[in-house]
């Protein structure tokens, strides 16, 4: 049975294993390594950090990442969900993105951003199935493991404000 829980501290090692795997397929982020937890904690708002259970064990976890200090950007957050590689397909990553859009709107967020490698055909449809919708292209935007790479923009406005 699938619930979904506060992301606390004592998730890290998890929820570190899972951000790995992603790093491991090339196809998820520019990052190359995963951060110490204090690093990832200091870099993800304090609310609307969610992990996802699957009989007590974690299978995915969904954060939010201001996209500017400037106080005009107060709501505006990048979200980044991940789902363990053997839990794909199985509507995970639409309990989190659910999730986090109902708790970022209870907190006053107002628009929720994703950038993803437009190879990413599963979070792509995710995101565009969760109510995301595409906004931008940045092509050669960074390089990975000595290759440039293309990402898509998409974001998601509250419905307070359409």
């Amino acid at each position: 049975m699938l619930t979904i829980h506060a992301l606390e501290p004592n998730h890290w090692h998890d929820v570190e294993r899972i951000f790995k795997a992603g790093i491991l397929t090339g196809n998820a982020t520019f990052e190359t390594t995963t951060p110490t937890w204090e690093k990832w904690d200091n870099g993800h708002l304090r609310h609307s950090r969610w992990v996802a259970a699957d009989n007590g064990k974690i299978v995915g976890w969904v954060a939010l990442s201001p996209v500017s200090d400037r106080c005009v950007y107060g709501g505006v957050a990048e979200v980044s969900v991940y789902i363990d590689p053997e839990q794909r397909g199985k509507g995970i990553g639409t309990a989190l993105l659910q999730k986090v859009i109902e708790s970022s709107e209870g907190a006053g967020i107002w628009t929720l951003t994703a950038a993803m490698f437009p190879t990413n055909l599963a979070s792509v449809a995710l995101h565009g199935k969760s109510g995301f919708r595409e906004i931008g292209y940045r092509e050669k935007v960074g390089k990975l493991f000595g290759e440039w790479r293309d990402t898509l923009l998409f974001e998601r406005r509250s419905k307070e404000i359409i």
